[in-house]
């Protein structure tokens, strides 16, 4: 029997979990390119919601005295009400034009504040709302519903450990009803469960290692540290758009 897939597919959750253990978010980000690459689409779509979830679970669990369950349930109520919105988007906007467009956002947002500019923080709690429902409106097009509440964290000027405990509360919310619906699916397989199981190894020292790095690293090189990761993920948006 060949491991070396299982081998590298345990690699690729260690680096996606180490990373959202690190800056709060990325799993999908990290984890999804690589794992299609080595167990396909259809395994690992529904792996990837099941590595997310576990890691949210395990990570609010750790962080839970920093969560603000005020602001995590103002983004869930406009995510809700945004996904019926992006879901019919699919159908009447071009895919390319949109996601494009938030790639381009991304950069500039991250290039803007990494140069010493800084976009004022968000003092009022709306602003919840408005973030949260184009987190909805993305989720439900594109599966892509973390870069406006990353946005949003960074503009709240939450603390590192403030930012990985909300954000955790938001992605265990939206990744719970993603694996509802594999499930519901049957897309929950054997060879998901296999792949999974065997990655618990893997994600467990992911988060171990990326919580020891981010408690670390200062405030300010921890806010550097999102906003690049925002900037790659911008790039790699603008980069699956040219290269469709």
């Amino acid at each position: 029997m060949d491991f070396t897939p299982l081998l590298l597919a345990a690699l690729a959750i260690f680096i996606s979990v180490f990373t959202q253990s690190t800056v709060g978010f990325g799993t999908a980000m990290v984890g999804m390119p690589l794992l299609v690459s080595i167990v396909g689409i259809r395994v690992a779509a529904p792996l990837v919601a099941l590595i997310g979830l576990t890691t949210e679970v395990l990570l609010l669990f750790i962080l839970r005295g920093h969560l603000e369950v005020r602001s995590i349930a103002r983004l869930v109520a406009a995510a809700a009400v945004g996904v019926p919105l992006g879901i019919w988007g699919v159908r009447h906007l071009s895919e390319a034009l949109v996601v494009g467009l938030l790639g381009v956002v991304l950069v500039a947002y991250a290039l803007y504040n990494l140069v010493g500019l800084q976009v004022p923080p968000l003092a009022a709690a709306k602003w919840a709302y408005v973030f949260g429902f184009a987190s909805g409106v993305l989720g439900g097009a594109y599966n892509t519903s973390g870069p406006p509440v990353v946005i949003y964290g960074t503009g709240r000027r939450w603390s590192p450990d403030e930012f990985r405990a909300n954000l955790q509360g938001f992605f265990l919310v939206i990744d719970a009803m993603v694996v509802a619906g594999h499930a519901a699916a049957g897309n929950l397989t054997g060879e998901v469960w296999q792949v999974y199981l065997v990655g618990l190894g893997a994600l467990a020292a992911g988060m171990a290692l990326g919580l020891a790095v981010g408690r670390r690293i200062a405030p300010e090189t921890f806010r550097k540290l999102v906003l690049v990761t925002l900037a790659l993920l911008g790039l790699r948006l603008l980069w699956a758009t040219l290269g469709a």
